[in-house]
């Protein structure tokens, strides 16, 4: 069985894929390989969705009164996690945008 520090550090890692994952989708669309950026997106998706898993499940026991301190790297989970989501968010983005971009340069203006 885990310990609660172990979990904790499955969010972080599980949080810092998705953020990699998100980052190399812009590199790649950036570059014009998008069927990269859309597999790069897929898998911080799933990364980040593994996290999620992981936080929803401490919830739940916190909510069923299996409480546990929070603590600083549990704090540093929730940052890493939050801030990974909004990566990946703006990753979507980028992508799509660097999609339009090169959409239109194949146009005649």
């Amino acid at each position: 069985m885990q310990t609660y520090e172990e979990i904790v550090f499955q969010i972080i890692l599980h949080g810092g894929n998705g953020r990699s994952h998100a980052m190399e989708a812009i590199a790649a669309a950036k570059r014009g390989n998008f069927a990269e950026a859309r597999k790069q997106l897929q898998k911080a998706a799933e990364e980040l969705q593994a996290a999620h898993h992981i936080q929803t499940k401490l919830i739940q026991n916190e909510a069923r009164g299996q409480k546990e301190s929070v603590t600083l790297l549990m704090v540093h989970a929730q940052d890493h996690l939050m801030n990974a989501i909004t990566v990946k968010e703006l990753a979507n983005e980028f992508v799509e945008l660097y999609g339009t971009l090169q959409h239109k340069e194949g146009e005649e203006i």
